[in-house]
């Protein structure tokens, strides 16, 4: 097999692993719900989230600490970020009755503008914090403890908002608990699995960068997170499949806010300096990216759009695709 071919194989198998794990999560997901008693959607928000965003923590992790490349850390986690969002898109197009925006809680808003805020000061700390306003402890950042608080902030805001909620109701029979361990356990397995396949990804991305000459930061923004964010797809699409809209955008959202939780983990692994101070400030262009798709989603929640356009995507769902196509774009003419 040719040299340039087999880690676009590699990259491929990852991918069938991540997708085929992450598809079986949603399954697990709800009935962790049914037996606990938690709503579907702080399932997907904690839960699913941290289980499909694995990936992206052992790809950061692994990038920066073995690879040395923050470029492929960033990228992925800021990349996944925007895919993410773009995922929104295809649970409009699978919700044939209605847009997917009529039919969600508002309550997501909530998520959402948290996923500004932390998006938002990632992106200004790419361009800000160089030069004289590169401030770290040892190699670590001081912004970096500012990201781990405001992640904590938003799912203790987010856990206290659901619980004013109508909880749902916990399975009462006496072999509950039984059940809740061995799918506990199924749910960790099929973590694991994505887990392993998200470490090998970023010694295959710069395989790929080596073979074809491709840019790291655009390598790290479209490929390697696009690969990364298979368990999201797999969970959105069964998801759907179930009826359980709110699931998969929860997971979505909360996705979102546990990579910039990865980012501050990437910080903490690389030991060459401030991460985000020795990163291409084109990575920027994915965050506001990401900011301003989360801004047109929580518009969307507030007005809950009717109309589609060829029966197929709203007007919001054009917009998020319009905003990833452009901050792709960029990521590709002026990566490095």
């Amino acid at each position: 097999m040719s040299g340039a071919l087999l880690p676009w194989l590699q990259l491929a198998v990852c991918a069938l692993l991540i997708g085929y794990a992450g598809s079986r999560l949603i399954h697990y997901g709800e009935t962790i719900s049914v037996l606990t008693g938690l709503s579907r959607s702080w399932i997907g928000l904690v839960l699913l989230a941290a289980a499909t965003s694995l990936p992206e923590l052992f790809t950061g992790i692994s990038a920066s600490a073995i690879a040395v490349a923050p470029d492929i850390a960033l990228g992925d986690a800021l990349g996944s970020c925007v895919i993410n969002l773009l995922l929104i898109v295809i649970l409009d197009a699978l919700s044939r009755d209605e847009p997917v925006y009529y039919r969600i809680d508002q309550a997501h808003i909530l998520t959402a503008g948290f996923g500004v805020i932390l998006i938002g000061f990632v992106g200004a700390l790419i361009i800000v914090a160089r030069d004289e306003l590169n401030l770290s402890i040892a190699h670590v950042s001081v912004y970096t403890p500012f990201l781990i608080l405001i992640y904590l902030v938003a799912m203790r805001a987010t856990f206290l908002h659901e619980r004013r909620q109508a909880p749902a109701a916990a399975a009462t029979d006496v072999d509950a608990k039984a059940r809740l361990s061995g799918t506990l356990a199924r749910y960790a397995a099929a973590a694991a699995v994505v887990a392993l396949a998200g470490g090998l990804l970023p010694f295959i991305g710069m395989e790929i960068v080596e073979t074809t000459g491709m840019r790291t930061s655009f390598v790290g923004t479209l490929l390697i997170a696009a690969a990364t964010s298979l368990p999201e797809a797999a969970v959105t699409i069964a998801a759907l499949r179930r009826n359980a809209a709110d699931m998969a955008i929860a997971s979505l959202l909360g996705s979102n806010l546990f990579d910039i939780l990865v980012i501050a983990i990437d910080d903490l692994a690389y030991s060459q300096g401030a991460l985000l101070a020795d990163v291409s400030p084109v990575h920027a262009a994915s965050a506001f990216a990401a900011v301003i798709m989360n801004g047109i989603f929580i518009v969307a929640l507030l007005f809950r759009p009717k109309n589609r356009f060829f029966g197929a995507l709203s007007w919001v769902s054009l917009s998020l695709m319009a905003v990833y196509l452009l901050s792709a774009y960029a990521i590709y003419l002026h990566g490095h």
